[in-house]
């Protein structure tokens, strides 16, 4: 396991706080996304995207959970709302995006598994 944001004291290893996670974006580069914590084959970042959402298809599956906002999500040609508590998943490989998102768009997200995505049944 590994927390990747300033706040490493031992007892908060397992915690990151939206209000931390936020601190981390924009990145020092500009990146609307930042890296937060890994295990395994799981990372989760903060995403937070400001005009256009200009994502290229992932190697890993990704599950997204929207914290602010509201938009629509494109995946694999598919245009679906979203609003704040939604769960939102796009498989390894699937072209996604989100489109018409309000300006406090805020999303954790999470990559796992193996590249090229999980076996689906």
């Amino acid at each position: 396991m590994r927390k990747l944001t300033q706040n490493e004291k031992p007892d908060e290893l397992e915690r990151i706080t939206l209000a931390e996670a936020e601190a981390l974006v924009p990145t020092p580069d500009g990146k609307r996304s930042a890296a937060l914590f890994e295990h395994g084959t799981l990372q989760v970042k903060l995403y937070a995207p400001r005009g256009a959402d200009l994502q290229q298809p992932h190697t890993r599956d990704e599950v997204y959970v929207v914290v602010s906002g509201s938009g629509v999500f494109v995946n694999g040609g598919r245009r679906q709302p979203f609003e704040p508590g939604e769960v939102l998943f796009a498989p390894a490989g699937a072209e996604h995006r989100f489109e018409d998102f309000t300006d406090d768009f805020v999303t954790w997200v999470f990559f796992y598994g193996p590249q090229g995505g999980e076996v689906r049944a």
